[in-house]
């Protein structure tokens, strides 16, 4: 697989979808990928990207925002409430709010640096315990919350249980961002994307299928 090849199948599943083109936005993640793989990327002219950890990020994104205009950097992971500052001044997106503490903390920081990263709120769709996010009959209270914070929430983002049909995740995700009037949802990876997009994904997570295999630090 390849970068090119992945937009390829990104532009036929929105065809078949009947999606306007380019309504996908493809976030390549480069988690534990060495920097001259993110870097080969960057050199073909893809500029959205995704990284799981806060401090990993920080390590790598400075430096190659200085040497590549206009990088879009979103935060797929869980974030931590003692790195948010460090988050919303590194990244563009954030995919995990997840928590009321979290919303709060992002609210009071967006107000003493003026700006605030677009956010997702990580709803778990399968209910696992082990998993962030809130819970689906909780979302839409949450989303109320956080909107009375003044937070820029764009949408939802979800991550099915490994072991389930992951279009009925898709499909309830997509079901509880239009009841909440949110038009972003961020669902799909590298083995699901296409049924993913099928059910109105806006951003699709595709990372071993552009990289190659994740090398671990």
């Amino acid at each position: 697989m390849s970068l090119q090849d992945i937009t390829s199948r990104i532009s036929h599943a929105e065809q078949d979808a009947g999606r306007q083109p380019g309504s996908v936005k493809l976030i390549a993640v480069s988690k534990v990928q060495p920097n001259e793989r993110v870097e080969g990327v960057l050199k073909q002219g893809h500029r959205c990207f995704g990284e799981n950890k806060v401090q990993e990020a920080a390590g790598k994104w400075p430096d190659f925002k200085d040497s590549f205009d206009g990088v879009d950097l979103h935060l797929i992971g869980p974030l931590q409430s003692n790195k948010t500052r460090q988050a919303m001044e590194l990244f563009d997106a954030i995919h995990s709010v997840d928590r009321p503490k979290l919303a709060k903390a992002i609210a009071r920081i967006a107000q003493e640096i003026g700006r605030c990263p677009d956010l997702f709120i990580q709803v778990n769709t399968g209910e696992e315990p082990q998993k962030a996010g809130v819970l689906p009959s909780e979302t839409g209270a949450f989303v109320a919350e956080c909107r009375a914070l003044d937070l820029p929430i764009k949408g939802l983002m979800c991550i099915p249980p490994a072991d389930e049909e992951p279009s009925l995740h898709f499909a309830l995700l997509a079901k509880i961002a239009k009841r909440n009037d949110l038009a972003g949802l961020s669902m799909g990876m590298s083995s699901d994307f296409e049924r993913a997009i099928a059910l109105g994904a806006t951003h699709v997570r595709v990372g071993s299928a552009i990289f190659g295999e994740r090398v671990p630090a």
